[in-house]
């Protein structure tokens, strides 16, 4: 398959408008539909994989995410082969709809957590904006069970990154533990030392959530903090 001519076959005109607003300073986007993706994945995890992930010059944003959507439609390989491919995906990460596409779809870290949570947890401290929302976001979507949701909430604590999509990340993360665990996550609410910007948007998201009763909202409409002292972004 010749992947770049496929794409700019599928590439739609308007999609690449309503997509380039949707991630302003990201370059080189076609405008496929993740659907579209998504089958062309599959289809290169069934005929080359191997081939198609030692490929180097990817100029376009979806042969980016293309690539990611490969690394976790893969079966059947050695969890350190795995770990291989996400090592040397993560830094090709320059927005946020890559690393929550990447993230959602590493369903092997859903299966061996205790295997990947060393790697994950380290990129919280990398200095790279997206490394650092690659940890958080691999955090909510893996890790906020009974056995970790305590360190997550521990770790998204320490998580010091000032960059915009890292904090709306640990706000999405701390939004997420609290719809699974609010009596915990309420008790961290009501310590915590975060920026009132990442706090109070934490709440936001936790009331904009669909699985949040009215008196939860009228607690998390009186737990907001005054912006004038938020940390400026």
């Amino acid at each position: 398959m010749n992947i770049r001519a496929e794409l700019l076959k599928l590439a739609e005109p308007d999609y690449q408008v309503f997509a380039s607003r949707l991630l302003p300073g990201t370059p080189h986007i076609l405008g496929v539909r993740l659907p579209y993706l998504r089958k062309m994945a599959q289809k290169i995890v069934k005929e080359e994989a191997t081939s198609f992930l030692s490929e180097r010059e990817m100029v376009y944003f979806e042969e980016v995410m293309l690539r990611g959507m490969v690394i976790g439609y893969l079966k059947n390989l050695p969890l350190e082969r795995h770990l291989y491919y996400i090592k040397e995906f993560v830094p090709l990460i320059d927005n946020w709809s890559v690393c929550d596409s990447f993230c959602s779809g590493l369903k092997v870290v859903g299966r061996h957590p205790e295997y990947f949570w060393s790697e994950v947890t380290a990129y919280l401290k990398s200095t790279n904006e997206f490394e650092v929302r690659f940890g958080v976001v691999m955090l909510l979507n893996y890790y906020v069970n009974n056995r970790y949701v305590e360190q997550v909430l521990g770790l998204l604590e320490e998580t010091m990154h000032s960059g915009y999509y890292v904090r709306m990340a640990i706000a999405w993360a701390i939004s997420v533990c609290y719809v699974n665990y609010p009596q915990l996550t309420l008790r961290y609410l009501q310590k915590t030392t975060l920026d009132t910007f990442t706090y109070n948007k934490a709440l936001q998201k936790i009331r904009e959530s669909l699985k949040t009763d009215s008196d939860t909202r009228a607690l998390m409409k009186q737990m907001k903090r005054n912006e004038k002292t938020a940390t400026p972004s």
